[in-house]
């Protein structure tokens, strides 16, 4: 007997002086879009591993979890096919932002600047849930 199960991925949302870290996506799908850097969580890794992996291997910088933003399980939110994300808040250890794997660039972004922007795959949705329950707490200084 055959079971089709999802995909499990990682997403990571890291804020440096008052920005947000975004790459641009080098591959389908959403090529060239704009995303929270994040990717596949390899078989026999942790979620939490898989962050901060992917976090180094597409930006350059080293993090640490701060928080659990949420899980992201719509089946239709990756054209490739059922995929659920665990997002994490990331705190910024060390490191000089730079695109790297599957990243064809990265960059700080003004939270009012994302809000413009075409996010790839769920992330506007991810982004308007970090303002809700982090952002705002922080501004209020009530993590």
């Amino acid at each position: 007997m055959t079971y089709n199960s999802p995909s499990l991925t990682v997403d990571g949302i890291v804020e440096i002086d008052g920005k947000i870290v975004l790459i641009k996506r080098k591959n389908e799908p959403y090529k060239d879009f704009w995303a929270f850097p994040g990717g596949f969580v390899d078989y026999g890794e942790s979620t939490e591993c898989a962050v901060l992996r992917e976090l180094l291997e597409e930006t350059n910088l080293k993090t640490k979890i701060k928080g659990l933003l949420g899980v992201y399980s719509h089946p239709d939110r990756d054209p490739r096919g059922h995929t659920v994300s665990v997002v994490y808040v990331l705190e910024y250890i060390d490191g000089l932002l730079k695109s790297g794997d599957d990243a064809k660039d990265a960059e700080l972004f003004k939270i009012d600047d994302i809000k413009k922007l075409n996010l790839a795959f769920d992330h506007k949705k991810i982004f308007d849930d970090y303002l809700d329950k982090f952002y705002k707490n922080k501004i209020n200084n009530t993590y």
